[in-house]
């Protein structure tokens, strides 16, 4: 897209998913159109101007969102559970034209526990506080994390959990690399290939199976990842 008073060359970019919400079809828009469009992003590597036509076309949505801070706690209520996360109807700010809710969850940030489904966490018609992380200017929609407004049970772990620590669990899932092993019931760890037996095996399934109880040593914890990594062959010889 060429800009106004920068015509030597084609500067603005307006991606398919920051159309006109009115016409969506990128197929509607000619060579020669002339649009209207908000400045998203700056790419000086490929200079290049990111453009949204939806966000001047919405500037009531686009001045709630550009308002609001990371680390804000917004409140409302979920609007709509997809496969792929969770729609917020929002107390504060406008509606969203096209979505069921200005604020979106993904589904890792709906929880720090294990679920199969968003249905397992939250039900439509909740009412739910959340955490702003960022404004996705491509949906015109504020991300949230309703995990970051709950204790993390992993830190909680950490706390009283040291490195060489003997704990027990259950074999949850297995992997060509390992096994994942539950030693609580909101913390899972991975006994790696080599960890599972002092004899080398090609296969977790030549030395465990899904349910199985184990004896397990602490090897490492890391915080920052939330990751736990354990070991059944040093859990046999302290046995010994």
């Amino acid at each position: 897209m060429t800009l106004d008073g920068f015509t030597a060359r084609p500067l603005g970019f307006v991606g398919s998913l920051d159309l006109s919400w009115v016409r969506f079809s990128a197929a509607e828009v000619e060579v020669g159109d002339r649009i209207t469009a908000e400045v998203t992003a700056i790419d000086l590597e490929q200079s290049r101007a990111w453009m949204s036509m939806a966000a001047t076309e919405n500037p009531e949505l686009w001045a709630f969102l550009k308002a609001l801070r990371a680390g804000e706690i917004l409140s409302g209520q979920i609007g709509s559970i997809e496969s792929f996360g969770v729609f917020v109807a929002l107390d504060e700010g406008p509606d969203h034209p096209v979505f069921p809710g200005v604020g979106f969850i993904t589904m890792p940030q709906l929880s720090w526990r294990y679920f199969e489904a968003a249905s397992d966490v939250v039900q439509v018609g909740e009412r739910v506080l959340c955490e702003f992380l960022q404004f996705d200017t491509t949906n015109g929609e504020a991300r949230l994390s309703l995990r970051a407004t709950q204790p993390d049970p992993f830190q909680a772990f950490a706390e009283i959990t040291t490195v060489g620590q003997t704990l027990q669990g259950r074999v949850t899932k297995l992997v060509p690399f390992g096994a994942f092993v539950q030693v609580t019931e909101d913390i899972e760890g991975l006994v790696h290939l080599q960890e599972l037996t002092w004899t080398p095996v090609e296969a977790p399934e030549e030395v465990v199976q899904i349910g199985d109880e184990i004896t397990v040593v602490v090897t490492d914890i890391d915080r920052e990842q939330r990751r736990l990594a354990l070991s059944r062959r040093q859990a046999s010889m302290a046995l010994k």
